[in-house]
């Protein structure tokens, strides 16, 4: 099953390039201390809890960057049976439609194909995390004030990925013999944003059922 997954989530199905850490800083450490609890096997409702005597927004970037990198790698696995024909509207459902608004192109909330939500939605986490105001890279370097309500904005986004690929693509998760993995992504997911309280309750409806088996 190890050598299947890995065919599965390898780094040619990635969606975009991962966004890594510098070795020797203290976010480093940090991924390196969420990981290692992770791959431990511990509990995943204490693996999220922000460990003694750590800002708490040096633990939500952390997640925040290791979140988009699994979510994009998850997409990516599903992406090829994710069309302009297969799926003309980013949804999750035919009761929950998810539309696009940018400071840009997109000012108003628009109705796109799911594969172009995606890759807006990819490009635009990609530069938030990148900028320096908003995640900065050096020790001493200040947050911004509004870095938790950005963080939610991103959360919530990605949560959507989530929702759709579950209720759209899962056939194809199925298939890899990727539910195990997708599954756990998910979990850590829900646990951490429920645990620091970044995404609005309202936009966890739609996996509403499938997270009170999986999450209880």
């Amino acid at each position: 099953m190890a050598t299947k997954l890995n065919k599965v989530f390898n780094k040619d199905k990635t969606f975009r390039p991962k966004r890594k850490f510098e070795p020797g800083t203290q976010r480093f450490d940090l991924h390196k201390l969420a990981q290692a609890s992770l791959n431990a096997g511990l509990d995943l409702k204490s693996v999220v809890q922000l460990p003694s005597g750590e800002d708490s927004n040096d633990w939500i970037a952390v997640h925040v960057v290791d979140f988009f990198n699994r979510v994009n790698l998850i997409y990516g696995t599903v992406s090829e049976f994710c069309t302009v024909q297969s799926c003309p509207v980013m949804s999750g459902g035919p009761r929950y439609e998810y539309r696009w608004q940018d400071d840009h192109v997109y000012r108003r909330p628009t109705a796109l194909p799911a594969p172009h939500y995606m890759s807006l939605l990819m490009d635009w986490i990609e530069a938030q995390i990148n900028n320096e105001e908003i995640f900065p890279t050096n020790t001493g370097v200040p947050f911004p004030k509004n870095f938790q309500q950005v963080c939610k904005k991103i959360l919530t986004r990605l949560f959507r990925v989530f929702v759709h690929v579950y209720i759209h693509h899962f056939d194809r998760v199925l298939a890899m013999g990727a539910e195990a993995h997708v599954n756990t992504c998910y979990k850590h997911f829900y646990y951490f944003v429920i645990e620091f309280s970044l995404v609005d309750q309202r936009e966890l409806v739609p996996l509403k059922e499938m997270t009170e088996r999986m999450c209880h």
